[in-house]
């Protein structure tokens, strides 16, 4: 468990496209096997310390001839931002999808000083 112990917490949220290969015959689309896309998501104002981040999919669509896979992780986490990372393998053919990300961490406040 993190504990937080700065009475200044931040909250930065986000959505975005990860991808969208339908419209041009993109590879997650079109391919087979093992597949990913990556996107580098940064936040409006860094953290002091390495934040928590949730990621999740706020939409897919998918052909339904095959089976439907799909990972999302989030690496590279830093006080500045993150790697949101899309995998798929296999058959699956996956015409879009879209993420939305929280981050909660200690951010500086007004009062902070540098020293």
């Amino acid at each position: 468990m993190k504990k937080l112990t700065t009475n200044v917490i931040g909250i930065d949220q986000g959505d975005m496209v990860m991808f969208s290969d339908f419209q041009d015959g993109g590879e997650m689309w079109t391919g087979t096997g093992p597949r990913e896309r990556r996107r580098r998501v940064t936040f409006d104002e860094p953290f002091r310390e390495v934040p928590s981040v949730h990621c999740a999919l706020s939409m897919w669509d998918m052909d339904n001839g095959s089976n439907l896979r799909g990972d999302l992780e989030t690496e590279n986490i830093g006080r500045d931002g993150f790697d949101a990372v899309f995998k798929t393998w296999g058959d699956t053919r996956i015409a879009r999808a879209r993420i939305r990300w929280i981050a909660i961490g200690p951010v500086r406040g007004e009062g902070d000083w540098d020293v």
